[in-house]
């Protein structure tokens, strides 16, 4: 089997269904790495795209399950690594709004008029400020486990200090297990950075909600996610078009509970 090779010329990972090259675009002073089977396949039977945006600490290999499927069914996938993640370039800055910035600028270089997102945790981050800043450009948005930020510095006071959850040391452990090289290549520089902007107020994210245009469905997890209830009816009421849909699982619905997460998805996002 071939395998692709980058822009850089480094052989890129292969997988079963497809493959695809690696490719690097510069954004100011950061270089995203993406692979989009539109460049790949002559099948393609939809004139909109899905983007699949990772959580913090993996990268663009876990969507590849999930991709499999979006292609079978005639859809052109784009999967960024974020950025200081996988493939793409460690900065200095690792901003909630940046990491939109980021997939909003990837986009705009693919020429994109219209396109499904699908965000999971701090890839919810992205997606959503994409679906608030640009509500023209999203025909559906999939929110997978968002931790969901505080509104108030009332709320902020009570949670200071706290440690990570049993919750986040499971999810960091079995990801380590699962996917090491998403791992070792993960700037942890970010995660002080990325924990602060988690637990403290967020209040233009919140205001952004309305905004929001795009029929969007939120997935959340059981016991073992990290999705306030209470902050999600709060979303629900606030995302004009919002279906919310639980499962048993904990943080990773679509890596631990996937044909679950493909029954509940792959028809939202039908063609």
């Amino acid at each position: 089997m071939a395998v692709g090779t980058t822009c850089g010329g480094a052989p890129a990972r292969s997988v079963p269904w497809l493959i695809v090259t690696v490719t690097r675009v510069s954004f100011d002073d950061v270089r995203i790495a993406y692979r989009d089977t539109g460049a790949a396949v002559g099948h393609v039977s939809s004139d909109i795209p899905v983007m699949l945006v990772h959580g913090m600490g993996g990268d663009g290999h876990t969507w590849d399950r999930f991709a499999h499927q979006l292609v079978q069914r005639g859809r052109r996938v784009i999967i960024p690594d974020l950025r200081g993640h996988g493939r793409s370039a460690h900065t200095d800055s690792y901003l909630f709004s940046e990491f939109g910035a980021d997939v909003l600028n990837l986009c705009d270089r693919l020429g994109l008029d219209s396109v499904d997102l699908v965000g999971h945790s701090l890839g919810g981050y992205a997606v959503s400020w994409v679906a608030m800043q640009r509500p023209e450009l999203v025909r559906r948005l999939v929110i997978e486990e968002q931790p969901l930020p505080l509104r108030s510095g009332d709320e902020q006071m009570k949670l200071t200090r706290r440690l990570p959850t049993i919750p986040e040391l499971w999810h960091a452990t079995t990801s380590l297990i699962r996917h090491p090289g998403a791992v070792l290549a993960f700037d942890r520089s970010m995660t002080g950075t990325a924990l602060e902007q988690f637990r403290k107020p967020y209040p233009e994210w919140w205001e952004g909600l309305s905004e929001i245009t795009a029929p969007t469905l939120f997935l959340r997890g059981g016991p073992g996610g990290m999705v306030d209830p209470d902050k999600l009816a709060q979303l629900s009421a606030a995302v004009p078009d919002c279906t919310v849909r639980a499962f048993t699982c904990g943080h990773s619905i679509h890596r631990d509970r996937h044909r679950e997460f493909e029954a509940a998805v792959l028809p939202f996002l039908g063609h």
